[in-house]
């Protein structure tokens, strides 16, 4: 846990406090167990860490990476009142953040992920929650932001060979959705399906940065704003992002192709006869 970290209290200190060893400190600090909410609750409470954003994040990942039943999780946060921790209510700042943002970061999300995009929203802002200091503290909140948002995101996206893989997109693009007949629409997923495969080849800033120009049409502006980039910063990376995909997806002709393009040089021309002694001037 970053908290406990970061709060400058020893593992005997921190042992002390909880009335528990310090091996069973090292232990919930390593991460080698999942902890029960009982003690979770008890470490947030000693460190000062909101208790409902920490509540649903430990919920979240007990249902989704630790595979834990239902069951287990209402036995195990039983004895502590977690409906208590219901009436806390987020930093008004970051209400005000997620109103701004939410819009933006549901459509990032929803290229990447169907069924799990509100728990990829839902986990960010809870990340932020516990975090909201060192966001505001951060070289652009926004740029933080985002950052958790795309680590939530990625964490749900199957990948393929360390890459996104995201075309299920295809089948929701606005090209598509304008489709006039079967035989465009089936060409249309075809090209997509192609761009999005070169897509997910490109590294991260640059992907982001057509994810959002292309599948949403934002404007260089609003990408600037939505990543949390300098707005040079954010044409550069679309410019190599395009040379790449056009190098991709229109490759230069083989050699031997280019060969058969290309006309032959004109023979060379005989030298004119030498000229007879009449001609002379």
């Amino acid at each position: 846990m970053a908290a406990a970290l970061s709060s400058g209290l020893t593992m005997s200190r921190l042992g002390e406090e909880l009335y528990i060893s310090k091996p069973k400190i090292s232990e919930l600090l390593s991460g080698k167990l999942y902890p029960r909410w009982e003690l979770l609750h008890d470490v947030a409470v000693v460190l000062g860490v909101s208790v409902w954003p920490l509540y649903r994040l430990w919920r979240q990942a007990a249902l989704e990476t630790q595979n834990k039943s239902r069951a287990w999780i209402e036995k195990s946060s039983a004895a502590r009142g977690t409906m208590m921790a219901t009436r806390a209510t987020p930093p008004m700042e970051l209400s005000a953040f997620r109103e701004i943002t939410e819009g933006g970061y549901r459509l990032y999300a929803g290229v990447f992920l169907t069924g799990c995009r509100d728990a990829a929203l839902e986990e960010t802002y809870d990340q932020l929650w516990l975090s909201w200091d060192q966001a505001l503290a951060s070289h652009d909140t926004r740029r933080y932001a985002f950052t958790v948002l795309r680590t939530a995101v990625m964490a749900r996206t199957p990948h393929i060979d360390g890459r996104p893989e995201f075309s299920e997109a295809a089948f929701d693009t606005i090209a598509l959705q304008t489709a006039s007949d079967v035989g465009e629409a089936a060409e249309q997923v075809a090209e997509s399906m192609a761009l999005f495969k070169a897509m997910s080849r490109l590294p991260d800033n640059q992907l982001d940065v057509m994810v959002l120009r292309v599948l949403h049409g934002m404007t260089h502006e609003d990408v600037s704003h939505f990543l949390g980039q300098p707005l040079p910063r954010v044409r550069s990376d679309e410019r190599h992002a395009i040379r790449f995909l056009e190098d991709t997806l229109s490759p230069p002709p083989p050699a031997e192709e280019l060969e058969d393009t290309v006309s032959p040089p004109p023979p060379d021309e005989e030298p004119p006869p030498p000229a007879e002694e009449g001609d002379q001037p």
